[in-house]
């Protein structure tokens, strides 16, 4: 169960990043890494299908849940510098990585420059942005209110978590880091660079992540496998938890490339 209740923090330059371990001890040890303005909570609907087969860590990426913020600009580059400070700390030599939405951004990236990374899974993770897109206008329109008013739990429940909340100063941060164009934001072509076995999944009605782009980047990454799961929306681990568990699982089991099955 992931409670924010019984982790550790790791202290870098100005911030705390929060994390919590669980699941099988010896096992193979798998990242969580989660979406933007969620927390490692966002995995709830799917952990316990997980830790009956692997060391587990769930992060709090910086300034989400009971990580702190910090002074430096948020950015895809900074998470992935944060989680491979925690790779050290534990003292990880191979690991795999699950990553929701942004959390899948950052791990496409640490995949992509990490030969440790064993096994990749991203669930609605763009993996390039321009101005065109039409999920750009979407993000870089997110405002504190419209948050609040689609997700009004949010706020309340950020304040009571996080050492040094600011609603508003996270989701503004949160917005600069959708739009970021440059090379510390989405790792754009970077991704022909993964080697591990990848499996891309992404609901049917993701409105951030299409169909098209989700193909795009199986396409990129050389015997990568995509899913594309029914009745599910963006955030497919809570519309349909039993089954993207049990793919999930099966896969980091048993990573393989998709030429290899042919």
């Amino acid at each position: 169960m992931l409670n924010h209740q019984s982790g550790e923090f790791l202290d870098l330059d100005d911030v705390r990043i929060y994390y919590e371990t669980t699941g099988v001890t010896q096992g193979h040890p798998v990242i969580l890494l989660h979406g933007g303005l969620g927390s490692l909570e966002d995995f709830s609907p799917i952990i316990q299908l997980l830790t009956n087969s692997f060391y587990v860590i769930a992060v709090d990426m910086r300034g989400h849940g009971r990580s702190t913020l910090g002074t430096k600009p948020l950015t895809y580059q900074q998470h992935q510098a944060d989680i491979q400070a925690l790779v050290v700390h534990l003292g990880l030599e191979n690991y795999s990585l699950l990553g929701f939405s942004d959390g899948g951004i950052t791990a496409y990236r640490i995949a992509a420059s990490n030969q440790a990374v064993c096994a990749l899974v991203t669930i609605g993770a763009q993996w390039r942005i321009s101005r065109e897109d039409p999920s750009f206008e979407i993000l870089g329109s997110v405002t504190p209110e419209m948050w609040a008013e689609m997700f009004p739990d949010a706020p309340p429940k950020y304040a009571a978590l996080n050492p040094q909340a600011d609603f508003n100063k996270l989701v503004d941060s949160c917005v600069a880091l959708w739009t970021d164009l440059g090379s510390t934001g989405y790792p754009q072509d970077a991704i022909t660079d993964i080697k591990c076995p990848t499996l891309i999944l992404r609901g049917d009605g993701d409105f951030l992540l299409s169909l098209t782009e989700a193909a795009e980047a199986q396409a990129r990454i050389a015997g990568s496998s995509f899913g594309n799961l029914p009745f599910a929306g963006h955030a497919a681990m809570e519309d349909v938890p039993e089954i993207i568990a049990r793919i999930i699982r099966d896969f980091l089991l048993n990573p393989r490339k998709a030429e290899a099955e042919a």
